[in-house]
């Protein structure tokens, strides 16, 4: 498993040949939902399922339960700004794909670990989803207080191999996300 651990917290917006990629790390329940619908926004270019905002190093699937690490499943979304704002990211899609209201639970998934949670990469990131949830708070949206909690970036892990990309190599495969007006 490989893990990154940004020394100061920032990842700004880095070229790749000619295209700047940002990072967002969003957890809204079980990962395999998540990442599912995320992939396929346009602008994303890549996502990868790990563990993120724990206590625990290197920690492993089952690690993650019982709030035995701390950490939340997490998705790591490398995104081309120029097309996706991430004030887009969270707005019309985070927001829309999990109930943010419900405390350490999405669906039947229960536990600390499907959180809703904004891991922030950088102060700006932090600033707009603050903004953010503030919005989707006050919209009525939502019958109840959004939960979703802003945590400091931390060491990502990777999720096993069998998780990436679970449900495109379990079609049908559980979840409980999806897209809501």
């Amino acid at each position: 498993m490989s893990a990154t651990n940004p020394a100061n917290a920032e990842t700004p917006a880095v070229p790749t040949g000619t295209q700047p990629v940002e990072v967002a790390v969003l957890a809204g329940g079980c990962f395999w939902g998540v990442e599912d619908i995320l992939r396929d926004v346009p602008g994303v270019i890549d996502t990868a399922v790990g563990y993120t905002g724990g206590w625990l190093e290197n920690p492993k699937y089952d690690d993650t339960h019982h709030s035995k690490s701390g950490h939340a499943e997490a998705v790591r979304i490398t995104f081309d700004p120029s097309v996706l704002s991430y004030e887009d990211l969270l707005e019309r899609w985070f927001f829309r794909l999990h109930d943010p209201t419900t405390l350490n639970r999405q669906g039947n998934d229960i536990g600390t670990q499907y959180r809703s949670a904004i891991f922030p990469q950088t102060e700006e990131q932090r600033a707009i989803a603050e903004r953010v949830i503030a919005r989707v708070d006050q919209s009525g949206k939502w019958k109840r207080p959004i939960t979703t909690s802003i945590e400091p970036a931390g060491t990502w892990y990777d999720a096993e191999d069998y998780h990436q990309d679970y449900l495109r190599k379990n079609p049908g495969g559980y979840t409980c996300h999806y897209m809501r007006d």
